[in-house]
């Protein structure tokens, strides 16, 4: 491995770091520059996130699970900075890089305009979700969050207005809140272990003395109510439809991650510090992860099911697809938790796509556009014009045939329907769950219920949306669609796609993914025995 590579873990963080701080020295007035900085830096971080996760899923030498370590400073871990890029961070990566990619495309459109800052908050924002799923200890996986929370307060706010500014004080306050049971949960859990590596939390558990351990779990139990809260679990979720709604579509798509993000801790956690090896603390927290699971998705289906607005249903979505994997991570299954990190993937940019789409389909809604404005659509000749002739149909123009088929396409892999990847990955979870022979066969049976109306719900929602936004339009003008959000959204679309054609090799990814987070032992191993 060339000298290159070795610091190629560290790329995801510092780029975008530097790009956004070199936009301050850049006037306001060049959002060309601007625009093309954070477009090369959004290419190389695709290129990077892609490069490292091929290395996870090819393994070591001899192919079977590791994880690349990076101690900045040549500090090994426990008592350096520890940046550690396994199957599961490296998977955060590429969807995080990707779905940043379509939203910024998005934003080229007219939102990177519509206020100060946006171009340095966007990456400022990505660098703090990179350097969050990428961190190997709790203080500067604190330290993270704050930097995607404070870029996500200025970017929700972007473009003005009094609906944003009133969504945007419930969620600063909201994640205030969650960020204060963060600093109670993390020195609690340091008072106890006298570590914040998660690694060297890991190997220290199974000795902590019994006297200390019921404070250990409190300490967990707060650290985890913070991560809920971001993750959006009912009913500590309340925020996010709104807030989401309210936020411009380039930033709403890209807020489909944050979410994610606090699942992907709580996975992270769970996995590793109350595995088998965990002691008198071995599966810690599985019970009310499937509790909150469960209601935040009958709670995301009926959201759906009652919004008014196709960006309300996208959160809602959202909501459905992180109580999804939350779920499934209290079943402690890892052939279903892989089946949920790929439906988590796939409903994730599916999720992303639909914010695009409903900012269009609003913006029609607002202003008519003529045949001849609409983008991909050089002539538009109704051949049922003719005063005598009587209407029995009539040619869609291009721009609104590509949205209705984006729009198709989106909500099949949001309602899960055969044969694209939201299909594949709640079958797998499926097949998992109700092959097993263990305690949780009732559980089990609940869950896939519950998975099953919430499919339903969806599919409900989206058709009527659908229908209004497609269908049952009283003027006959299409909607305008500007090349930049053509690219946004058909490369979101494509996303879906590809994963539903390489569906095989995407769960063969997520079942391995599973098995890895099941083994802690050799991710403490690595990360404890690096550089000693």
């Amino acid at each position: 491995m060339t000298d290159w590579q070795d610091h190629l873990i560290v790329v995801p963080v510092v780029l975008p770091l530097i790009a956004a701080a070199s936009m301050l020295l850049l006037k306001e007035q060049r959002y060309g520059l601007k625009a093309m900085i954070s477009l090369c830096c959004l290419i190389a971080l695709v290129g990077v996130a892609f490069i490292l996760l091929h290395e996870a899923s090819v393994g070591g030498p001899a192919g079977d699970d590791t994880a690349r370590i990076y101690n900045l400073g040549s500090w090994s871990a426990p008592f350096g900075i520890t940046l550690v890029a396994d199957r599961l961070s490296t998977l955060m990566l590429a969807l995080t890089a990707t779905l940043a990619a379509g939203g910024l495309l998005f934003a080229f459109a007219r939102w990177d305009r519509a206020g100060p800052r946006f171009h340095a908050l966007y990456l400022l924002l990505i660098m703090g979700v990179n350097g969050a799923v990428l961190t190997g200890d709790l203080f500067n996986l604190f330290v993270f969050f704050e930097v995607m929370l404070a870029a996500s307060y200025g970017l929700l706010l972007h473009g003005s207005g009094e609906k944003r500014v009133r969504a945007g004080l419930g969620y600063v306050a909201i994640n205030l809140t969650a960020s204060l049971f963060f600093l109670i949960g993390v020195s609690l859990i340091y008072g106890v272990t006298g570590a914040l590596n998660m690694a060297d939390i890991a190997d220290r558990i199974a000795t902590i003395p019994s006297q200390d351990r019921a404070l250990f779990h409190i300490g967990c139990a707060i650290l985890g109510v913070a991560f809920l809260v971001k993750a959006a679990a009912w009913p500590l979720g309340f925020w996010l439809p709104g807030a989401y709604a309210a936020a411009s579509a380039p930033v709403a798509a890209v807020f489909a991650i944050l979410s994610k993000v606090g699942v992907y801790v709580i996975i992270r956690l769970s996995t590793l510090l109350f595995g088998a090896e965990a002691g008198a603390s071995t599966g810690f927290g599985d019970l009310w992860l499937l509790s909150a699971g469960v209601a935040t998705v009958v709670f995301g289906a009926a959201g759906m099911v009652a919004s008014r607005r196709l960006e309300q249903a996208a959160g809602y979505a959202v909501m459905v697809s992180s109580g999804t994997v939350l779920a499934i991570a209290g079943t402690a299954s890892p052939d279903a938790l892989g089946g949920a990190l790929f439906y988590m993937a796939a409903s994730t940019l599916a999720a992303g796509a639909l914010f695009l789409i409903a900012e269009i389909l609003a913006r029609g809604e607002d202003q008519a556009v003529s045949p001849e404005d609409a983008v991909f659509d050089d002539e538009y000749d109704d051949p049922f014009a003719a005063d005598d002739v009587h209407e029995v149909g009539r040619i869609l123009p291009a721009s609104t045939a590509f949205l209705g088929g984006a729009f198709i396409l989106a909500s099949l892999v949001t309602v899960s329907l055969p044969p694209l990847a939201g299909f594949a990955g709640k079958l797998s979870i499926f097949v998992a769950l109700l092959s097993g022979d263990g305690v949780l066969s009732a559980a089990s049976w609940t869950l896939v219920g519950v998975l099953t109306l919430s499919s339903f719900a969806a599919l409900i929602a989206l058709t009527r949306f659908g229908v209004a936004g497609f269908w049952r339009r009283e003027d006959a003008a299409p909607h305008k669609v500007r090349s930049p959000e053509f690219l946004a959204i058909g490369g979101l679309v494509l996303c879906c796609l590809w994963l539903s054609i390489a569906a095989a090799a995407g769960l063969t990814y997520g079942e391995k993914t599973g098995e890895w987070l099941a083994s802690p032992r050799t991710y403490i191993s690595e990360v404890l025995g690096a550089g000693s």
